[in-house]
């Protein structure tokens, strides 16, 4: 008997996308027949890269995996997530200290739409600590990004902060 695809979104601003995003990608496109991957138009928060340029940074990570898209969102990510279908929202959690937010999001997000599960993704060991807001940091105070990012984020990122 087949069922109607599983459709999940990955939401997230990715300012820039780190090898800890595309671990999670790489690891929802495991288990979800789709997986949308919504990037934040950004109200909320001041980005250092443009909607076009993170729309364009994720397209790349999400290319070798082809049960992946990428589309931008703003708004509530509840309205994205129902008017697509998607049946899960995936979530990364780095550490502990991601859990008590991310806890009261997913039960804010069940209340919002109890229709949609919240399905917690951990990035492999080595991208445990990685954090845009690190990458972004580390890269304008001078240090290296390279084993926290891809190697054309990296480029993007340099040029971005004057060190190209």
């Amino acid at each position: 008997m087949s069922h109607p695809p599983v459709i999940a979104v990955y939401p997230g601003t990715f300012d820039p996308i780190t090898l800890g995003h595309e671990d999670v990608v790489r690891r929802a496109c495991q288990l979800f027949d789709r997986v949308i991957v919504a990037v934040a138009a950004g109200h909320h928060k001041k980005t250092l890269f443009t909607l076009d340029e993170r729309l364009e940074m994720v397209r790349e990570a999400a290319a070798p995996y082809s049960n992946a898209t990428v589309e931008s969102f703003s708004g509530l990510v509840r309205d994205f997530v129902v008017a697509k279908g998607g049946k899960a929202m995936v979530r990364g959690l780095r550490a502990v200290t991601d859990f008590d937010y991310e806890f009261q999001l997913a039960g804010m997000n069940r209340h919002l739409m109890p229709e949609v599960e919240t399905v917690f993704l951990t990035p492999g060991d080595k991208y445990q600590f990685i954090s845009s807001t690190f990458v972004r940091e580390i890269a304008s105070l001078g240090g290296e990004v390279d084993k926290f990012v891809s190697d054309s984020v990296q480029a993007r990122l340099m040029a971005k902060v004057g060190r190209a």
